[in-house]
């Protein structure tokens, strides 16, 4: 019997946009402009469009805004910003979508498109599939000679977000504490915002790599702590309050403390939403499940309480509009401030820690009142046609204080846990673990890579 089901079209987007090599079949002029035929297609309007400094960038931005113009869309054109620049840009401008050129942290021969929604949200994940099917059919619109769009500049997307931030952090009291920073702007899009914003609030700073450069010739763009030994040997060396490093695209911020310690980003996300909740009595805060323990303990800290999603930032964000959350974010660095716009927010973020440490003081003070935990990670290989039966038995066989499936199975046992969770876009299960030292939380993620292995074979 035939089935009148259609075929679902293959998937382009991934967690953050789809992404390639650059001038390889999926990340090429041709598939840009047909991508922007498509989402022309699909958002029937004025976009929005920004890049990072990826030196890609103007080939595939060309290639796109052709496409998007071929369906009759205008373009906005807001040149290099960051992602959440265009976001706020395509929010406040009643834009029907925008369209970032990035590729993230990827290294510098990746490139990448990626959509917003009107409200300024990453696209949700149907609607992508909409752009997908349009893609895939070729069922493009395709406007008159007399009504293809126009490319036109937008010149204040930067100046109305600094303002944006300025307005919603304590400026006084950041000004009065006279605090002194160091700034990583990755060579990438944080370089048109950062030191700008810095200056509106007072602060003294030194910057590394604040030119935009595709080549990123200071560091690759991933904030690791292999790729930010120089501001940490800065902040050692020169007296400053603190540092901080975004990724290329500036969505993501890590933080170097008075004493020269990297943060990994679930110390920040801890850190932020608890002076979330002190401002804001009962605040509700919204993270993914693969965030340290650390988080709910300083949420409960200060009278709050923490809900846990699906692993992704469109999924947080999402979750924070329909629970009304006071805060949010991932432990990657990416915090999202609703007060702003419900998107990880890299200038925002060291803004709010500017605030933090001007009111309450030395930010590695703050940090020791946080309980730390010792994180590991591994993977290891899974036939994609395996993975639901996997999950399944382990889900059906764990033994634990508590099971959460929420994504993958995560299992708690007293003040630790293991989360194992099979890859979206690979053929593996990455397996994440969190305990009080560090050779537990490898055994623990050992010992459950070696559970997932057994049953793999079973």
């Amino acid at each position: 019997m035939q089935s009148n089901v259609a075929p679902r079209a293959p998937r382009l987007f991934g967690t953050n946009g789809v992404r390639g090599v650059v001038n390889t079949e999926g990340m090429d002029c041709e598939f840009a402009m047909r991508l922007g035929l498509a989402i022309g297609s699909y958002m029937k309007g004025p976009v929005m469009m920004g890049t990072d400094a990826r030196t890609s960038n103007d080939m595939l931005r060309s290639a796109c805004s052709a496409g998007l113009m071929a369906a009759g869309c205008d373009v906005l054109d807001c040149g290099i910003v960051p992602t959440p620049t265009l976001q706020y840009a395509v929010k406040t401008n009643k834009a029907s979508g925008g369209v970032m050129i990035t590729a993230s942290h990827n290294p510098p021969e990746f490139n990448g498109i990626k959509c917003i929604d009107p409200d300024g949200t990453e696209m949700a994940r149907s609607n992508e599939e909409r752009i997908e099917a349009l893609f895939h059919t070729c069922a493009f619109t395709r406007a008159d000679w007399a009504h293809v769009g126009r490319t036109r500049p937008n010149a204040t997307a930067v100046g109305e977000y600094i303002d944006a931030i300025v307005s919603l952090v304590d400026t006084d009291a950041i000004k009065k504490a006279k605090l002194r920073v160091a700034v990583d702007c990755s060579n990438g899009a944080a370089s048109v915002v950062t030191p700008k914003l810095l200056e509106r609030l007072g602060v003294r700073y030194v910057t590394l790599n604040a030119d935009p450069n595709g080549a990123f010739p200071g560091h690759n763009s991933e904030p690791t702590p292999d790729n930010t030994k120089d501001i940490v040997e800065l902040v050692k060396a020169g007296g400053f309050d603190f540092g901080f490093v975004h990724d290329g695209d500036a969505d993501r911020t890590i933080f170097v403390d008075d004493r020269g310690r990297y943060m990994y980003g679930d110390r920040s996300l801890a850190l932020v939403a608890h002076y979330a909740c002190r401002e804001r009595k009962d605040g509700l805060v919204v993270t993914s499940v693969g965030s340290s323990m650390c988080v709910e303990d300083a949420v409960r800290l200060a009278g709050g309480r923490v809900e846990y999603t699906m692993v992704g930032s469109p999924i947080v964000a999402r979750a924070m509009i329909e629970s009304g959350a006071v805060f949010g974010g991932e432990e990657n660095g990416g915090l999202i401030f609703p007060e702003l716009q419900y998107c990880r927010d890299g200038a925002m973020s060291g803004a709010k820690v500017l605030e933090i440490v001007a009111k309450h003081g030395r930010l590695s003070d703050l940090l020791d009142r946080i309980p730390s935990y010792s994180q590991y990670k591994t993977k290891t290989r899974c036939p994609d046609e395996k993975k639901q039966d996997v999950m399944g038995r382990l889900a059906a066989t764990a033994k634990g204080d508590r099971v959460d499936t929420t994504d993958g199975v995560k299992i708690f046992s007293g003040k630790s846990w293991v989360l194992v969770r099979p890859s979206g876009t690979e053929p593996i299960f990455r397996v994440f673990s969190e305990a009080q030292t560090p050779d537990q939380a490898r055994d623990i993620a050992e010992s459950y890579k070696k559970r997932v292995e057994e049953l793999i074979r079973g």
